[in-house]
């Protein structure tokens, strides 16, 4: 079930779509050496943003601290409150039908993903 939700998150949900701009996104982050720490973290978006389900988000706590917390402030200010709100703005629109609210819970779970992804990974249910 999980394989034939991440596929039509794949088609109907714009998985694809998030997938490439986070991929490129992290790209362009990664030419620098200040941004690779950021670069590394949009990867990580990305490969959620390819296949969400069956998977979910939660603390690390060997890679929670200060440094996680300074990195966090910083990526909040940088663009990850955009990024998040689109999440928000997609999950609203996908909830609108029916038919698209397991999507739209999916980008809730990115929204809370890409608000603040350091000291955070993403893992298998």
């Amino acid at each position: 079930m999980r394989f034939l939700a991440n596929i039509l998150w794949i088609i109907l949900g714009g998985g694809i779509i998030l997938f490439i701009e986070y991929l490129v996104g992290a790209m362009l982050l990664c030419l620098t050496i200040i941004g690779i720490p950021f670069g590394l973290q949009k990867i990580k978006l990305a490969m959620f943003a390819l296949a969400p389900f069956g998977r979910q988000v939660q603390c690390n706590q060997a890679a929670s601290g200060c440094l996680a917390i300074v990195f966090n402030v910083l990526w909040i200010l940088m663009g990850g409150i955009w990024i998040a709100v689109t999440h928000l703005v997609l999950a609203l629109i996908y909830a609108i039908l029916i038919i698209g609210i397991p999507f739209a819970r999916q980008h809730i779970k990115m929204a809370s993903l890409a608000i603040a992804p350091f000291g955070r990974e993403v893992v298998r249910k």
